[in-house]
């Protein structure tokens, strides 16, 4: 990249930071609606609460929680699996290497 490029980019940058903290002053309710901000989520003890008293979101929700486990424990599976394969991968040359120095 060009340094004519890099300083125009520069420039621009800074124009829009200027932009932005003139329009935050003059428009500050419209710079807020504009702005994202995190969603709010429900309490804790309000989704318990539905957990035990909504019985078909209970049922959903143990099933979500289940199906979660289950492809957990088939994940650590996997990942036991592809240790054991490379461990047994290192250990072949080992083992190789000391049959012949036994020799």
């Amino acid at each position: 990249m060009s340094s004519a490029s890099t300083r125009l980019r520069v420039r621009l940058v800074l124009a829009l930071g200027a932009a932005e903290i003139r329009l935050r002053l003059r428009l500050p309710r419209l710079m807020y609606a504009l702005t994202r901000r995190p969603t709010e989520r429900e309490s804790t003890y309000a989704e318990l609460v539905r957990i035990e008293s909504d019985p078909a979101y209970r049922a959903l929700f143990i099933a979500g929680l289940d199906a979660a486990l289950e492809d957990r424990l088939a994940t650590r599976t996997a990942v036991v699996a592809e240790i054991e394969t490379a461990a047994e991968q290192l250990r072949d040359p080992v083992q190789r290497s000391d049959h012949g120095r036994a020799a």
